[in-house]
């Protein structure tokens, strides 16, 4: 059974995110919306929104972070009878001329999670472009593979049925450190995955609630973590990939 559905956290993205909804929905894709504490004027777009059909609306009271949205988001879709999640950020960003590509993975594909290998305009900002490197070479070391290409775009099909007992069992990051900390942990549990290359754009005039500070920090204590646990379990990894 394959039954997809968008997630999308929103924190203060209301002049971008309705053309996000709206191209969703025009491919046939519903669409769960988490307003992730965001302010009145948002959160009354947001409303608005949820009025369309195939449209799913969850408030979070405090601000969770990207992370925590995305979190709350997979939860719902699987409440609702929904077996997979596009992941999409509101700010637009991303490429949803791709959208059906993803999908059609994900149905060719139903056990795997099909990720985002993105493919950079101009518009990135060079800090945010390098400083990805060191994260991607972070990973390789946690998962002593380099089987994860980028685990930085959030554009991405999740098998619910996979990730929820990662998400539920673990204590995952719950900001901008999200994305590659339940990619290194899916990996840990020999969780398949697809690459597709997409575009992204960052918009001159996006909001970006990413903090060069704050997060950086965050983003390094996940790595130091995710080290101590590939310590642990280097035995395993490595055996698996043997008998594999």
């Amino acid at each position: 059974m394959h039954k997809p559905c968008a997630v999308i956290p929103v924190y203060n993205h209301e002049r971008a995110v309705p053309a996000v909804v709206a191209a969703l929905l025009a491919e046939g894709l519903p669409c769960v919306l988490v307003n992730d504490a965001s302010s009145p004027a948002c959160a009354a777009v947001l409303a608005q929104l949820a009025e369309a059909e195939n449209t799913w609306l969850v408030n979070l009271p405090v601000n969770q972070g990207k992370g925590g949205a995305v979190m709350a988001g997979l939860r719902e879709a699987q409440r609702l009878g929904f077996t997979h999640a596009l992941q999409v950020d509101a700010d637009g960003q991303h490429d949803l001329a791709d959208v059906r590509r993803f999908l059609d993975a994900s149905r060719q594909r139903p056990g795997e999670l099909i990720c985002g290998y993105p493919q950079y305009d101009a518009s990135v900002p060079k800090g945010r472009l390098y400083a990805r490197y060191l994260t991607h070479v972070w990973v390789w070391i946690n998962t002593l593979s380099l089987s994860i290409p980028d685990s930085m775009c959030g554009f991405r099909v999740y098998p619910l049925a996979q990730v929820l007992p990662v998400i539920d069992g673990q204590r995952l990051g719950r900001r901008m450190d999200f994305d590659p900390e339940v990619l290194v942990r899916l990996h840990w549990r020999n969780q398949p995955m697809h690459w597709l290359q997409t575009r992204v754009h960052y918009p001159s005039d996006g909001v970006s609630h990413f903090r060069p500070v704050e997060d950086n920090v965050l983003i390094s204590r996940m790595h130091a973590r995710l080290f101590f646990g590939m310590l642990l379990r280097w035995p395993a990894i490595l055996w698996r990939r043997w008998a594999a």
